[in-house]
């Protein structure tokens, strides 16, 4: 990285992105396009509909067929944003090639992956971030700004469900266990480390990990409890296979709780085109209040609307360029994404050997 004197600003860091699917074009592409200290300079993709979307979105960008033209070139950070399958592999070369690392969730397939992978990022002198993104959801940001208000949280319900009758088809849902297809490996970082992020360590886990719909190959009905080692416990639904939507979030502390019926909207007004730059980006409408109830001195409980807080996933970048810069620290940790990866290992084994899984170690590293 060029030296600049002080009243230089410093160039903006170079980004190449691996992958130009769902991941890549509607999440990352704009994020990054929205962060004026990164500059996304390439994109790696070998699928000619994709190259041409890539180019028509990002006209400055070189379009590359391989990762093998990746590795000569002094770009500054790698965004991993492919098939689950190819994460490890595209994180470690990039690594090597002396470049700071965003994958995508799932980081790899087990904690001990994850935990080489941050050990190599560490030994190279780069930053491995997972894109654990929905730590800037409005949803969750709510549930952040309202703990003092609710007392000690004991228990944190989550759920992501949505109605597909029929699977979508494509690699996640491949049955082939090296695939990482399936709801415990799409959904499940993301409602783990929101977990871990708001309670701490986790000390036990148990879950049901199932198939449930007629044409499903892989997992599409996950529900996994935590028992968290302050005494708190979180129950973790995702779901591919729930008619009826569940609040987001409910919340519950010793002095009220927070419900929270709304998701967070940033994902689809990514994927309906909608510019991370622009101003009023992540005020959720009016209507998608949270209810608070709260017991007061003596004992009377109240109930309240609360308007969701701003979503923030524009920040996620911009922390990561502070970061590299070391001005910062970054959105999400390496020790994080080890974390959150030691639970859903536990929570497969859990479910195949129908038992409640103790956890040490790797599960500590988050809160």
């Amino acid at each position: 990285m060029p030296d600049v004197t002080p009243d230089e600003p410093p160039r903006p860091l170079s980004v190449v992105l691996f992958g130009y699917g769902l991941a890549g074009r509607v999440f990352h592409g704009p994020l990054l396009r929205a962060t004026p200290a990164l500059s996304l300079d390439a994109i790696v993709t070998s699928d000619p509909g994709r190259q041409t979307q890539a180019r028509a979105d990002h006209p400055t960008a070189d379009v590359l067929d391989s990762a093998d033209d990746v590795w000569d070139r002094p770009f500054d950070l790698a965004v991993v944003a492919t098939a689950n399958v190819t994460h490890v592999p595209l994180a470690t070369r990039s690594i090597e090639a002396g470049m700071s690392v965003v994958v995508d969730k799932p980081v790899g397939p087990t904690a001990a992956s994850v935990r080489d992978l941050a050990e190599h990022a560490r030994a190279n002198r780069v930053l491995l971030v997972p894109f654990h993104n929905r730590g800037l959801d409005s949803d969750f940001l709510t549930v952040l700004r309202h703990e003092d208000a609710i007392g000690t949280i004991h228990r944190f319900e989550s759920r992501i469900e949505r109605f597909r009758l029929v699977p979508k088809g494509g690699w996640r849902d491949r049955a082939e266990s090296d695939q990482m297809g399936g709801m415990l490996y799409d959904l499940g970082p993301h409602v783990t480390y929101q977990a871990l992020r708001l309670l701490g360590p986790a000390r036990q886990v148990a879950a049901a990990v199932r198939i449930v719909r007629p044409e499903s190959v892989t997992d599409d009905d996950v529900v996994v409890t935590i028992w968290h080692e302050s005494g708190a416990v979180s129950e973790l639904t995702v779901s591919q296979a729930s008619v009826f939507g569940q609040p987001r979030f409910t919340v519950l502390g010793t002095r009220g709780g927070l419900q929270v019926a709304a998701s967070d909207s940033q994902e689809a007004v990514l994927a309906g085109g909608g510019d991370p730059a622009a101003p009023g980006w992540g005020v959720e409408p009016a209507g998608t209040e949270a209810v608070l109830r709260r017991a007061l001195d003596d004992g009377t409980v109240v109930e309240e609307t609360a308007p969701l807080e701003r979503g923030r996933w524009n920040d996620f970048y911009p922390q990561v360029a502070a970061a590299m810069r070391g001005d910062g620290p970054p959105p999400a940790t390496a020790d994080e994404a080890v974390a959150t990866a030691a639970v859903l290992d536990a929570a497969r084994e859990s479910a195949v050997r129908g038992v409640i899984v103790s956890l040490r170690g790797d599960a500590a590293a988050i809160g």
